[in-house]
């Protein structure tokens, strides 16, 4: 049907908007003028979307309750078998509920997203389905992925299978917790700032954060481009390296892909560590919340690669809390942008965009005071940056993001690997419904800076389970050179290989 066409004052309103002074008469010129234009637009309004067909049939599924969804970890749950044969055949997924399934509800943890049913599968459903996966559900996430601990998604907190009451981390909150807990063999996170690994850490999984770029993001809902990712999280090494190889390469339609380099990452498992050089990052321990437990874990884990005959040594890397500061502007400046002002989808870049998407998210504006206090703070950061400094500090912080990366590349040419731990802390405990804003706020980004530096440079990094402190999981990251990610896997299953994690 015909779009809408404006009258002469609102004409006049949107040349005010721009700070243009337009007389009412004025205003009817350009309105008369730019009739052929708005001709245009109702030849593409008229035109059905180019997008790929739904191959495997679906239903809505629903939304479990009581013991059937324990941590409150499902979002929904509907099953989807993919082809009868492949490398996933006989595994179940879940997917992070940004990641759209078509005719399958997604919230992305947000009430003004809630009634959105998409209309297309991402990429990589569509890839995990051809390989034989049954997709089994969506994953609780985090309200639009805007916090690391599992307390801020509207359906409510997500619970870690290893003590009730405790966080499962997040953003990827609902998917580490169905992984941990035994509901699925694999699921999908995102980590724009940490959150695969971040709830991998904390639920003692396996969560991969592959170099940017090689998993294409296509039908996943962006927070900013140039930091998004998604990929696999597991209970085993062997899975995330089967699901990895399912889910990389370029599809054509992500700007995010850079002629990715994919690897048989499978075929990588087994060869042990003899001859690794790994650099043990000294700045990766100098946290102010550091807890001595996890340090000790972490540690410990590095003298076991020592043993098994890689070459450990620790380094120092300067720029890596400078890292941590150039992803801020990045992230808080690029959200508003993309994911707000931008109604989830932005502009400037080819590729398939999801316009039901754009149509469905773009209800927050009328339903602001809904979005979680970790969206609002962030948003509240970033638009200051926009106004007050006209976003130099988010163009600054992209060009330092280069020496941030050159920096680690010099690292990686003397190491195969880095090692710290992934967090500064274990599991905390889930504030309750009435905590204070900074509590709130406090338990969502405590941990950030322990990941985000490699969102910045795009290098590939890796949660391990290395032991128990408190009786919680403790993460080990290891992290490589771009497309590095087989020389992690190899080190990460001779690590698994040595004996239960829980008893390290």
């Amino acid at each position: 049907m015909p779009i809408t066409r404006p009258t002469a004052p609102r004409i006049q309103e949107m040349a005010e908007s721009f700070g243009m002074a337009f007389s009412l008469e004025e205003s009817g010129e350009y309105l008369e003028l730019m009739a052929a234009n708005f001709d245009a637009y109702d030849v593409v309004d008229a035109l059905p979307d180019y997008v790929a067909p739904v191959k495997y049939p679906r239903v809505p599924g629903y939304r479990p309750y009581g013991e059937e969804n324990k941590y409150n970890a499902w979002a929904c749950k509907s099953e989807v078998k993919g082809a009868p044969g492949g490398k996933l055949a006989g595994k179940t997924v879940a997917l992070k509920d940004n990641v759209s399934l078509a005719g399958v509800p997604m919230m992305n943890g947000a009430s003004t997203l809630e009634g959105f049913v998409p209309t297309i599968d991402a990429t990589i459903v569509t890839r995990m389905l051809d390989a034989g996966a049954t997709i089994v559900g969506k994953a609780v996430c985090e309200h639009f992925c805007l916090s690391g601990g599992s307390h801020t998604s509207d359906p409510g907190a997500v619970h870690n299978p290893h003590k009730m009451g405790y966080s499962a981390g997040g953003s990827s909150s609902g998917s580490a917790a169905l992984v941990a807990a035994g509901d699925v063999d694999m699921a999908i996170g995102g980590d724009q700032g940490g959150s695969i690994r971040i709830p991998a850490a904390y639920c003692g999984i396996y969560g991969m954060k592959a170099t940017y770029g090689l998993v294409p993001y296509t039908g996943v809902m962006p927070i900013e481009a140039t930091i998004d990712h998604t990929g696999p999280m597991t209970a085993t090494v062997a899975d995330n390296a089967l699901l990895l190889e399912v889910l990389a390469g370029a599809d054509g339609l992500d700007p995010r892909q850079y002629a990715p380099k994919v690897s048989a990452y499978t075929e990588a498992l087994g060869k042990g560590v003899d001859g690794l050089k790994i650099g043990v990052l000294k700045e990766g321990f100098d946290l102010p919340n550091m807890q001595p437990g996890v340090a000790d874990k972490v540690k410990a884990g590095a003298e076991r690669f020592s043993a098994m005959g890689a070459s450990v040594e620790e380094i120092s890397l300067p720029e890596h809390p400078l890292t941590a500061a150039v992803w801020q502007p990045i992230a808080l400046e690029g959200l508003v942008v993309q994911m707000m002002i931008g109604n989830g989808m932005g502009f400037n870049w080819k590729g398939q965009y999801d316009v039901s998407l754009l149509d469905a998210h773009s209800a927050w504006t009328d339903r602001a005071d809904e979005l979680s206090k970790t969206l609002k703070l962030s948003m509240l950061v970033g638009q200051w940056g926009l106004s007050h400094y006209r976003g130099r500090y988010y163009a600054k912080a992209q060009n330092l993001a280069r020496r941030m990366k050159a920096a680690y590349d010099d690292a990686f040419a003397q190491y195969d690997l880095l090692l710290m731990p992934t967090l500064p802390v274990v599991a905390t405990k889930l504030p309750e419904k009435d905590a204070p804003l900074s509590e709130v706020i406090m338990r969502a980004f405590e941990m950030v800076g322990a990941t985000c530096q490699f969102d910045v440079t795009g290098h590939p990094a890796m949660s391990i389970p290395c032991g128990l402190s408190d009786g919680l999981p403790v993460g080990l990251m290891l992290a490589s050179k771009d497309y590095g990610e087989a020389t992690i896997y190899q080190a990460a299953a001779a690590f698994e290989a040595q004996g239960d994690w829980k008893s390290f």
